[in-house]
C-alpha cells in the first residue's frame, strides 16, 4: 500500500491520534514525544512532506504505512 502524502500539520494530527504529544515548536518544526520512546519526532510544517521524510517519520513512530494512512 502506498504512503499517502500529507502536510506537516496533517502529520501532527495523525501522530497525536497515535499517542504522540507536541512537546515544543522551534521555528517551522514541531517536536513530538511519546513516553518510554527513544525518538523525538521533528515534523517540518510544510505544505506537503516528501515521501522519504514521511516514511522515516512513520517508521520512527513505530507505525506501519497502513496504520498511518488509516489515522
Amino acid at each position: 500500500m502506498p504512503l499517502k502524502l500529507c502536510s506537516g500539520q496533517e502529520a501532527v494530527k495523525k501522530l497525536q491520534k497515535a499517542g504522540w504529544t507536541v512537546s515544543r515548536q522551534k521555528g517551522s518544526h514541531v517536536m513530538m514525544t511519546k513516553p518510554n520512546y527513544e525518538y523525538t519526532l521533528s515534523i517540518p510544517q510544510h505544505r506537503e512532506l516528501g515521501p522519504g521524510l514521511l516514511r522515516k517519520l512513520v517508521r520512527q513512530a513505530g507505525l506501519t504505512v497502513e496504520e498511518f494512512n488509516a489515522l
